[in-house]
């Protein structure tokens, strides 16, 4: 399956969470350090971590009044510093590695910022028009044809023409053509959903572009030559 940083398709965050972290002040002279709670100490509500006092090491942060310390993390923290603050970070994924999106100081706040950005499978339809250079002459017949058929195809996507015009629509079903959700939806894969098409006769040019798309969740194509191209997608000449 394609990397999500060579899909052109892909838009927004990727891979969004939420850590809560503390802001320990432990010095004058240095600026608040940002670390995780200690797993052992996850239960306990913001209310029992800000303002309280604090050892710390350099991957995580435990609170000492009123709690019980082992003797064996106790051992592992070298500072003592006072809570200022919590932050729910926001953060994602760009390229394999961890992106700071921003913070706030709520779990609630934190909840209602991924929502905003993640575009959740069911919730949101993503429609997107490119040009039809983009597949070749074969997939663009065999759209055509798929289209102007009685029968629902075997596909995944249904092909149709749009009134009036010279386009050619597709509506891709049971997105994101991830390896998890086709699991669940389909109880088949991506590489596997690649070759089925790909014997059914399904043109390279055409396979392709599709899966790029159903990964990221996109709901609606629509191939048309008078359309912008995508950059990072192949263009085929006439």
């Amino acid at each position: 399956m394609s990397d999500h940083r060579n899909n052109p398709f892909i838009r927004g965050y990727d891979g969004l969470s939420i850590q809560r972290l503390m802001a320990i002040s432990y010095d004058d002279d240095y600026p608040l350090t940002y670390l995780p709670l200690h797993a052992s100490q996850a239960h306990l509500p913001d209310s029992q971590i800000e303002r309280f006092p604090c050892i710390f090491s350099e991957h995580f942060a435990l609170i000492t009044e009123s709690q019980q310390v082992p003797d064996d993390l106790d051992a592992q923290c070298q500072r003592n510093g006072i809570v200022r603050t919590v932050v729910h970070a926001v953060m994602a994924e760009e390229g394999g590695k961890s992106l700071h999106v921003g913070d706030t100081y709520s779990a609630e706040a934190a909840c209602e910022v991924v929502r905003r950005l993640r575009f959740e499978t069911g919730l949101y339809s993503r429609c997107w028009e490119i040009s039809s250079a983009h597949v070749d002459a074969d997939a663009h017949r065999f759209l055509v044809d798929l289209a102007d058929i009685d029968t629902p195809s075997t596909f995944l996507f249904i092909a149709f023409r749009i009134p009036y015009s010279p386009t050619i629509g597709v509506k891709l079903i049971a997105t994101p053509w991830t390896d998890d959700h086709l699991r669940i939806a389909e109880a088949i894969t991506g590489k596997r959903l690649m070759r089925e098409g790909r014997a059914k006769g399904v043109p390279e040019s055409l396979v392709r572009v599709l899966h790029l798309a159903a990964l990221a969740d996109v709901r609606m194509l629509v191939f048309d030559a008078d359309a912008q191209v995508l950059d990072g997608l192949p263009i085929y000449d006439e």
